[in-house]
């Protein structure tokens, strides 16, 4: 699979099956952003994208938050890029269906990961200008902020 076809089907999915496109777009962010972290972690990235949605930051949809521009992996990687590790990708497939669930829920019943967080970054890239003071949370590579 390549980022772009998966990104085209979801597309296509949204008007008829918005869970189905909302779930393939969050695996697709997941997958490309913590599909070597532990499942906790490739939950809390998770959970940053749909804090978002719900807030209205960057869209009101699932696949408009992980697309806009510079904001999350599927808007920073070629779109050639593959998704072709089978095993990560159902792992991914299954943490995005989890947390669409949980974010169905009410606030109260919600069990959150990062509570508070917005944005995060992975170690092995420079800090941004935005990660200042510690982080909420390191869980892996990944620091987690309430920034924005």
């Amino acid at each position: 699979m390549k980022l772009a076809w998966l990104l085209w089907m979801a597309s296509w999915m949204a008007p008829v099956a918005p869970h189905l496109a909302s779930q393939t777009c969050l695996a697709t962010t997941v997958y490309l952003e913590a599909r070597g972290e532990p499942q906790i972690g490739q939950a809390a990235v998770a959970e940053v994208a749909l804090r978002r949605r719900e807030m209205g930051l960057w869209g009101k949809h699932v696949c408009e938050v992980v697309t806009a521009p510079k904001q999350f992996a599927p808007s920073l990687v070629p779109p050639g890029t593959p998704l072709d590790n089978l095993q990560s990708w159902q792992l991914a497939w299954n943490i995005a269906g989890e947390a669409l669930h949980t974010w169905s829920l009410p606030r109260d019943r919600r069990r959150y990961i990062v509570p508070h967080a917005m944005s995060f970054y992975a170690a092995d890239i420079p800090a941004p200008s935005w990660a200042t003071g510690s982080p909420l949370a390191v869980i892996g590579d990944h620091r987690f902020y309430a920034v924005n």
